[in-house]
């Protein structure tokens, strides 16, 4: 990968983290609140899926960051963000005063779901762990 390609793949990965782990760690840090967020929204064993959502947005946020094992991560995140975008933001179940929003946040999901497989199939070029790993 040229010099650019991995530069412009730090800055995707940074901006992509940019997005999960405050995300994570609000969720950590409001673990009751978004518990009955969770449990609000019908989500079976909500304490279990709240605790693996902590987990997948901090963990798979440094890994993306750092470029670890990025081409699984990126997966793993994608198929996460899908169901995030299918169970958190649900318009065509949202009351008409709330659907334009819960529209917008759901193709937003997809637009990172597209960030987050193109960067499996590129990997996470050689600013990042994988690229060291791979040169040597």
């Amino acid at each position: 990968m040229k010099t650019y390609q991995s530069a412009l793949n730090l800055i995707g990965r940074i901006l992509i983290a940019a997005l999960f782990l405050p995300a994570g760690l609000s969720k950590l840090t409001g673990f009751e609140g978004t518990l009955g967020y969770f449990a609000s929204l019908g989500i079976p064993a909500p304490t279990f899926v709240l605790a693996a959502t902590i987990v997948i947005e901090i963990v798979g946020g440094i890994a993306l960051l750092v470029g670890y094992q990025t081409r699984l991560v990126a997966i793993i995140m994608a198929l996460f963000t899908l169901a995030a975008a299918v169970t958190g933001h649900a318009f065509w179940a949202a009351p008409a005063d709330a659907a334009f929003i819960a529209q917008l946040l759901f193709f937003k999901n997809i637009a990172v779901m597209g960030g987050l497989l193109v960067l499996a199939s590129a990997g996470a070029g050689s600013f990042s762990f994988d690229g060291r790993k791979e040169a040597k």
